[in-house]
């Protein structure tokens, strides 16, 4: 059982008292995250750009540039082995290909690391082999993915793609969210910011305009969520303050009035085979978008429906099922269910916006660098030191 220390959490909350500003939060979050971080950093050094072409995808109708990936919980019919691929909820086939999904998540990693680690310590190093990476993916015409998903989330038998299949580019964020920081700081090359800027916005023009970007901006659930959540931190990179808006626009008028209950749950996640880490992803997600969209002007995290729903009303009502996973008053996850919770951003960014040290504690004590792949695949923010 997953149960935070109340030890521990008193600890915490002494390290956080003093934690009220902005750069006092940011500091107590290097302190917590440094050693892990240039560890990994020391590793990430080493290892070569990996990308879509490295792997040949022979049930994709793509070519090598592009990314391809199988449903996770679709398996063969046990009636017709030939036959269509049948639907079980919720229990990962892991015959069905996922190479791309883990070379992505390497890259995405390797990037966000790198770049918290540069925020530490400066090391120029850093950023010569995030750019190495960045074009591989992005520039060189031999190694760079094409910047669609119209073969993700296939299904052997029923379709070479799906909308639903645009959740995969969510490990893409921290590598539009890293840039975007480099970018600020000055340290990145002309060449390299026209050229990375372009692919993320025929990206996202594609992910706007393309049937399956539309499917997926309109699902009810986490996957709607998650295309809000990626498309304004790719626009924000690229630039596009009318995709921000809309994604600001869409966030206040479909996703929290849409998806969230009465008492801050969400009842389409609950209703899953899944349903705690479920409500987990989603509220992950609602609290980037929050973090990515708000500004002066339009303070997201205080946004309120007419009703009281709102973001922190997402986060008290799951908090107490973080600090007691047993007392969770919906059916246990079918899979998975022992490695939730882990630290969480709906955690670090409310308590930053909201002041809230007990999240703060929670979160210091979770685990921050997790590796079991349904957990990384479902963590959409595994560096936040770039994000605060």
């Amino acid at each position: 059982m997953k149960k935070v220390g109340v030890l521990f959490l008193g600890i915490c909350a002494l390290l956080v008292a003093s934690c009220t500003s902005e750069k006092n939060g940011k500091d107590y979050v290097k302190n917590v995250l440094k050693q892990g971080i240039l560890e990994r950093a020391a590793t990430n050094l080493k290892e070569e750009p990996v990308t879509v072409t490295a792997f040949i995808a022979e049930r994709s109708a793509g070519d090598i540039h592009d990314f391809y990936s199988e449903g996770d919980y679709w398996w063969p019919d046990t009636l017709n082995l030939d036959g269509p691929y049948i639907r079980r909820d919720g229990q990962t086939n892991p015959d069905n290909f996922v190479a791309h999904r883990h070379a992505m998540i390497r890259f995405s990693s390797i990037v966000g690391n790198l770049t918290s680690a540069y925020l530490l310590d400066q090391d120029k190093t850093y950023v010569d082999v995030i750019l190495a990476h960045v074009r591989a993916w992005f520039v060189n015409e031999s190694t760079r993915m094409n910047p669609n998903l119209q073969y993700a989330q296939a299904i052997k038998g029923i379709t070479t793609g799906r909308g639903i299949g645009i959740i995969d580019t969510i490990h893409l964020m921290e590598v539009a969210q890293s840039l975007y920081q480099l970018e600020k700081l000055g340290v990145l090359p002309e060449d390299d910011i026209r050229a990375t800027k372009r692919w993320f916005a025929d990206y996202s023009k594609w992910m706007f305009t393309h049937q399956y970007g539309i499917d997926e901006m309109n699902a009810k659930n986490n996957h709607g969520t998650c295309w809000v959540m990626q498309t304004a931190v790719f626009a924000r990179y690229a630039g596009d303050k009318d995709m921000m808006d809309y994604c600001r626009k869409r966030y206040k008028e479909v996703l929290l009035p849409k998806q969230m209950a009465e008492d801050g749950s969400f009842p389409l996640e609950t209703a899953r085979t899944k349903p705690y880490g479920y409500s987990l992803f989603n509220l992950d997600a609602m609290a980037t978008i929050c973090q990515t969209l708000s500004d002066k002007n339009d303070d997201l995290w205080t946004y309120t429906v007419e009703d009281g729903r709102n973001i922190e009303k997402g986060i008290n009502f799951v908090y107490p099922y973080v600090l007691d996973k047993e007392s969770w008053i919906y059916p246990k996850d079918v899979m998975y269910w022992d490695e939730w919770p882990v630290a969480h951003p709906f955690l670090l960014f409310g308590a930053l916006q909201t002041n809230n040290k007990d999240w703060l504690s929670t979160w210091a004590q979770l685990e921050h660098f997790p590796v079991t792949d349904e957990v990384v695949r479902n963590l959409p923010v595994r560096n936040p030191l770039i994000w605060i």
